[in-house]
C-alpha cells in the first residue's frame, strides 16, 4: 500500500535519537544497511550525535575512541570496549566501516557480557545476517537498526519532517520539486533546504513555497514532473505536452529519467485507489493510501474519473516497456529519450 507517512528508516532513527537525547544509553548499537542498500545518512547522524554529546569535551581524550574497519580488527575494538572509563561515567567506542574489520564475528562473545559503562557503536555498510546469534542478543540489550535507502515516494515525507524540525512549513508541490531535483541523497537534500532557510529573517514565518524553491535551488515551478503529473491527472493534453517539451529541452531537468519515477508511483497508487472501499471519497482515499492530507488524496479521486482500472494497468505496463526501451531493449538505434517521452505521454492521454 502507498505510504505517505514518515519513512520506516526515519522512524527508527528518530526513536534512537529520542532515547539518546533523554540520556537513555545502551551498551551496544548496531547500525547497518539492508539487503537493498545502505542509507548512511541515518547511521552517520546517530554515531555523530553520540560522539558529540555523550561525553563532555574534557572527558573525550581518555574515554572516546573511533576506529575504522580497514585499519583495525574486531579484537582491538573489543579490548577497548572492555576498559572502564577514566573520570567519566561512560566510555564511547565507535567502529566505522565495520564491514571491513577483521574477525568481525568476535563481537558475539562481547555481546554476551558487554561493559555496561561503554557505548559500543557499530557502523556497518551493508546488512548483517539476522540469523546470527549476536544480532538477536544485541536486540535484547541494545539497539539494532537496518537503514535502507529511501524510496522515491518516501522523499517528500523526509523533506517535510526536516523542514518541520527547523520550524518551517513546506507545501507538497514544493517538496516534490526539491525531491525531483535533488534525488535521494539525503545530505544534499538537507543542504538545499538549508539554502532556502538562509533567506528567512529571524522572526519571519518560514513558509517554503514553489517560488522560493525556484529562486534558491534553481528549479522551474511551472515545468517539472510534479506539474506534469497534475496535468495528466486532469487529462490536460495541451499542458502535459508543453511540460514534456520543456523538460526534454532542459538538460538540468533530468528529462525522461526524472519523469518516470514520479508518474509511475502515481499510477501504482491509483491502481490501489481504484479498489479502495470508497474510491471517490478523498478522506477515505487519504486513510487507505496512508496520505497526509485530503489535498494529496484529491489527485487520486480526480484520476479515477479519467483512468479506468484497465487503462491504469495498461499504463503501468507501458512504463515497463518504456523503461526497457530506454535501456536499449526492443528499441531502434535511432530512438531518443524524447521519442520515448512522447510515446509514453501519448499512450497515457489517449
Amino acid at each position: 500500500m502507498a505510504n505517505d507517512k514518515k519513512p520506516v528508516a526515519q522512524q527508527q532513527h528518530d526513536a534512537i535519537m529520542a532515547n539518546l537525547r533523554n540520556k537513555k544509553y545502551k551498551p551496544i548499537y548496531i547500525l547497518m544497511g539492508s539487503k537493498d542498500g545502505t542509507e548512511s545518512y541515518f547511521i552517520d547522524s546517530i554515531s555523530q550525535y553520540i560522539a558529540d554529546n555523550v561525553l563532555a569535551p574534557e572527558e573525550r581524550d581518555f574515554n572516546q575512541v573511533i576506529f575504522y574497519g580497514a585499519d583495525t580488527s574486531m579484537r582491538q575494538v573489543i579490548e577497548q570496549a572492555k576498559r572502564f572509563p577514566m573520570m567519566a561515567e561512560h566510555q564511547v567506542v565507535i567502529l566505522r566501516e565495520a564491514q571491513m574489520a577483521k574477525e568481525f564475528d568476535l563481537i558475539e562473545k562481547y555481546i554476551e557480557k558487554p561493559n555496561q559503562q561503554t557505548l559500543l557503536v557499530i557502523c556497518y555498510k551493508g546488512s548483517i545476517d539476522g540469523r546470527k546469534k549476536y544480532v538477536s542478543q544485541a536486540q535484547k540489550i541494545g539497539e539494532v537498526a537496518a537503514f535502507a535507502p529511501l524510496r522515491e515516494w518516501e522523499l517528500n515525507a523526509f523533506i517535510e519532517e526536516y523542514v518541520k524540525s527547523k520550524g518551517g512549513n513546506i507545501d507538497r508541490k514544493s517538496s516534490a520539486m526539491v525531491a525531483e531535483h535533488v534525488g535521494s541523497d539525503l545530505k544534499r537534500l538537507k543542504s538545499e533546504i538549508d539554502k532556502v532557510f538562509v533567506t528567512f529573517a529571524p522572526e519571519a514565518p518560514k513558509n517554503i513555497t514553489a517560488s522560493l524553491v525556484e529562486r534558491c535551488i534553481g528549479i522551474s515551478k511551472d515545468f517539472n514532473s510534479f506539474e506534469l503529473r497534475d496535468a495528466i491527472v486532469a487529462h490536460n493534453i495541451e499542458k502535459a505536452n508543453l511540460i514534456v517539451k520543456h523538460l526534454m529541452g532542459d538538460p538540468r531537468s533530468g528529462g525522461l529519467f526524472a519523469m518516470i519515477p514520479t508518474l509511475f508511483a502515481y499510477f501504482q497508487n491509483l491502481m490501489l485507489a481504484h479498489y479502495a472501499p470508497a474510491p471517490r471519497d478523498a478522506t477515505a482515499i487519504m486513510s487507505y493510501l496512508g496520505l497526509r492530507s485530503e489535498f494529496a488524496a484529491k489527485a487520486y479521486t480526480e484520476g479515477i474519473k479519467h483512468y479506468s482500472p484497465m487503462k491504469t494497468i495498461q499504463i503501468i505496463d507501458k512504463f515497463r516497456e518504456i523503461d526497457a526501451k530506454s535501456k536499449g531493449l526492443d528499441a531502434t538505434a535511432n530512438t531518443t529519450p524524447e521519442d520515448l517521452a512522447k510515446e509514453l505521454i501519448f499512450f497515457i492521454l489517449h
